[in-house]
């Protein structure tokens, strides 16, 4: 069960010091393998993404530790590393090597770390992790280059392609940029209240193993057949680009192709949370690219003789970003990370005010994708700021008296007396000296 979804809170909650049983063992990340390709590859509307974050921390959790208690392997290497601190940082290494081969987007894979996962940071961890994202998109690089039968060709940083990206915008197209955003946000903020309330639904009544694999053959089945009614019913063709790879030719004659044919591979609010292996960030990047470029046509139905209103791929871009960020929350890692996938720096402005105003405009509704299950999981994850009522509250008022402590050597006796008394169950005490004196 906790191969489950993308896999991001589970590892966000293991970094904020919460022992989460099987999140970093290696049955779980070959379940996440094999889970995410027959996910992907079944049509339902899933990325990979976030398993690769999660499978990326699987990995760093178990070399880093030199053993494996899966496979009953228990080695002499590493042995300095087996601490718990060691380890978080390992795996927080793993998750931006993850994000880094995902989007081929080193920087973004620190800064994803910085911002969402690390709940510890420190300055010899920053180069670290930035070296083990470099290495993670060479790796992917080059064996993507002997896949497409171009050994040596590093062109291909990382598995999702955003294509060649060389559009520039005008000043006055950031009010629209913005009110995107606001779009963006709604939506997000949408996407998170329905899938909150499925996701309710699911734990209530959907808690059978039977009933899980029928929801999932229900939800494929019925995101096939509309896929493939859309098809047949708006078939419109278009000739075929240069690549000879992407063939989505359907009901269309030779040399041409379907558009609406992507309809086949990608309902996410549905599909996010089945207890199937499933990112969100692709699904939210095409809902987005979608709605976007329906904005975009409607700029250029209104100024269509002028040509920055031609570009409807500028459109699609700062959709895509809004609708991500809306769901999911993020702001410096997302842009960097939109930036190195798009080669084009020049977005960075745009990117960064629709990201920021997209979570300010979701923060007003409800929390993050990822916020929302950490809390419906029950997880106790201790947030970046106390609760404002908390603010002047002291310690007297809240802890217990007369204060009970364990000596710095105790009997067995004093042990078994605290522990199994009722009121003692915070399972945290002071350890003193034989003087009472706090150490």
């Amino acid at each position: 069960p906790v191969a489950a979804g993308s896999g991001i809170p589970q590892i966000k909650c293991f970094l904020n010091g919460v022992k989460i049983p099987n999140v970093v063992r290696f049955q779980t990340l070959v379940t996440k393998v094999v889970g995410v390709i027959a996910s992907v590859s079944g049509g339902l509307a899933v990325g990979k993404e976030g398993p690769m974050i999660h499978s990326g921390s699987v990995l760093a959790a178990g070399i880093s530790q030199g053993r494996s208690i899966s496979l009953n392997i228990n080695t002499r290497f590493f042995e300095h590393f087996r601490n718990d601190r060691e380890k978080r940082d390992f795996v927080c290494a793993g998750a931006a090597a993850g994000v880094s081969a995902a989007f081929g987007a080193p920087v973004g894979g620190v800064l994803f770390s910085l911002e969402e996962a690390a709940s510890f940071w420190n300055q010899a961890l920053t180069w670290r992790i930035f070296f083990c994202s470099i290495l993670s998109s060479y790796t992917l690089n080059f064996f993507m280059g002997i896949y497409h039968h171009h050994p040596g060709d590093l062109a291909y940083p990382g598995l999702i392609n955003f294509g060649k990206f060389d559009g520039s915008y005008e000043g006055f197209e950031l009010p629209i940029f913005l009110l995107m955003a606001v779009i963006g946000g709604l939506l997000g903020a949408a996407f998170n209240a329905i899938n909150y309330r499925i996701t309710v639904f699911r734990l209530t009544y959907l808690k059978a193993r039977y009933f899980k694999v029928l929801e999932v053959v229900f939800v494929a089945a019925v995101s096939a057949t509309i896929a493939f009614v859309l098809m047949y019913w708006n078939s419109e063709c278009k000739p075929l680009g240069q690549d000879p790879n992407v063939k989505l030719q359907f009901f269309c004659n030779d040399g041409e192709y379907n558009t609406m044919a992507v309809l086949f591979f990608t309902p996410p609010e549905e599909s996010v949370k089945m207890t199937v292996l499933n990112g969100l960030f692709i699904p939210s990047l095409l809902i987005g690219a979608a709605w976007g470029r329906v904005v975009g046509n409607c700029v250029n139905l209104l100024w269509p003789a002028d040509e920055w209103a031609q570009d409807l791929s500028k459109y699609a871009l700062i959709g895509a970003a809004a609708q991500l960020g809306g769901t999911v929350r993020m702001t410096i890692s997302l842009t960097v990370i939109l930036i190195e996938a798009t080669g084009n720096i020049t977005y960075s402005l745009p990117l960064m005010a629709v990201l920021l105003l997209a979570k300010w405009v979701g923060d007003y509704f409800n929390h993050g994708i990822y916020d929302m299950h950490i809390h419906l999981n029950k997880v106790p994850i201790l947030p970046w700021e106390p609760p404002a009522l908390s603010t002047n509250i002291q310690a007297r008022e809240v802890m217990g008296s007369p204060v009970v402590t364990l000596r710095t050597v105790p009997l067995v006796s004093d042990i078994c007396s605290v522990l199994s008394d009722p009121r003692n169950c915070h399972s945290g005490y002071p350890v003193t000296d034989t003087d009472g004196k706090f150490r």
